[in-house]
């Protein structure tokens, strides 16, 4: 495996490190792992359709996007409103 180096701030490399061996992991462990778990925004997508995909097959839940929008929006509201002290 070829390594490769990468120019980030120090605060950030070591906010990382702390993050890492706090789950006792070395920092390029670390970042491998979340190389291997965190998705890209078309991954995600992806993900997104198939579930959509199955709500529709399962239950009919095919909302338009307009409604999707409202839905997100009230549960953005909702979360904010329970994350308020």
């Amino acid at each position: 495996m070829t390594d490769a180096n990468i120019r980030i701030p120090s605060e950030a490399r070591d906010r990382l490190a702390q993050i890492a061996a706090g789950e006792g992991m070395s920092l390029r462990a670390y970042l491998q792992h979340l190389s291997r778990t965190l998705m890209t925004p078309a991954e995600r997508e992806a993900r997104a359709e198939q579930t959509r995909a199955l709500l529709r097959e399962w239950n009919g839940y095919d909302p338009a996007p307009a409604e999707e929008a409202r839905l997100d929006a009230e549960l953005d509201r909702r979360l904010a409103q329970g994350a308020a002290p």
